[in-house]
């Protein structure tokens, strides 16, 4: 880019990932838009540091909403869009796959129009610079063998409706640009993990039933592996690409961190039970219990990130060992934003932004 971007109109930016790159922006000094639908998944507990921060303008509502994006784009004429409004949870997306189509594919191909609009009625280096960056997964290239990693030329092979609906807001992203020109880049990331994450996900269901004493679900046998990426890490990758991506690519983010879910697992009750040990000196890994495998679930992912960290300078500052431990330190230190999840309190509390 010619210019570092001031001014970012994100989308999902009160989910989990979303958010926690909101947080990280606005500590840089950017001004955000930040638009989010306000799903479940969505937490302005999260954002509630950005309460009075004339940098954070928070804006309920649907990116497929195209006057609402019309207007925001026209007020506040942003410098890019990072696009991480989507519904990403795979067993949601068995149960109900048509939630992922409305906001993942059409909710895409509507803000794509409107950012299409909007870049043609920029001149100059405003329109030279502007970006619009999309935020994908690992998971569109499907399941991998014991060997090899997800590069950028890996075909498209999605195995459930949450990964289908995300490769095909992909490929919307990448004929936007080779159609009409949209200067566009596109990530794909790793499991991410951290502060902030939905108690839905493995790593922060884990922690809470784990420090409950409750039991452990682990699908299948545990041996499905992923590539862990810290959620700030995956923040500062974006932040990169934005300013530096040449327009039109992709790029993979991993955190260089592949680990079996069982491994995982006990490794989150090692830390627990040393923070917090039970009664009698149980061992929590003891209350793992193996549960009836999710369909279709992919065995393996790995991410080659060297396209990444060879262009644009990019590296993960977290080991596994760094961020789980950082992880696990966190939720046991904010009880109360977890309660809030957890009993539900949490979507009934709105801040002014």
């Amino acid at each position: 880019m010619l210019n570092a971007p001031k001014t970012l109109l994100v989308t999902g930016g009160a989910g989990f990932i979303g958010a926690n790159f909101v947080l990280q922006a606005v500590a840089d000094g950017l001004h955000v838009i930040n638009l989010d639908k306000l799903t479940y998944a969505g937490n302005l507990n999260t954002l509630e540091q950005l309460k009075g921060n004339d940098l954070h303008k928070f804006v309920q509502g649907d990116i497929g909403d195209q006057v609402l994006m019309t207007n925001l784009l026209r007020e506040y004429q942003p410098d890019a869009i990072v696009n991480f409004a989507a519904e990403s949870h795979v067993d949601r997306s068995i149960d109900g796959p048509r939630a992922f189509v409305d906001t993942n594919v059409v909710g895409t191909l509507g803000i794509l129009e409107c950012a299409r609009d909007f870049w043609r009625s920029l001149e100059g280096p405003r329109r030279e610079s502007f970006r619009f960056l999309h935020v994908s997964t690992d998971e569109v290239y499907g399941s991998l063998g014991s060997e090899g990693k997800f590069t950028e030329s890996t075909p498209y092979a999605p195995n459930s409706p949450y990964s289908a609906s995300k490769a095909a807001s992909d490929h919307l992203v990448r004929a936007f640009h080779h159609t009409y020109g949209l200067p566009t880049v596109t990530t794909n990331c790793s499991n991410n993990y951290g502060p902030y994450q939905f108690p839905e996900k493995l790593i922060p269901l884990i922690i809470q039933k784990a420090f409950a004493s409750e039991s452990l679900p682990v699908y299948g046998d545990g041996l499905n592996i992923r590539d862990w990426l810290y959620v700030g890490d995956h923040c500062t990758a974006i932040r990169r690409v934005l300013e530096a991506g040449r327009i039109g690519e992709t790029y993979n983010v991993g955190g260089n961190a592949e680990r079996e879910n069982i491994n995982v697992v006990r490794t989150i009750c090692a830390l627990l039970d040393a923070r917090s040990p039970l009664p009698g000196g149980q061992k929590r890994e003891t209350l793992i219990t193996f549960v009836k495998d999710r369909p279709g679930h992919d065995r393996r992912y790995a991410i080659d990130s060297s396209k990444l960290q060879d262009e644009l300078g990019w590296r993960p500052s977290q080991t596994f060992e760094t961020g789980i431990a950082h992880t696990v330190d966190w939720y046991l230190g904010n009880s109360a934003w977890v309660s809030r999840v957890l009993d539900g309190s949490y979507r009934m509390e709105r801040l002014g932004a």
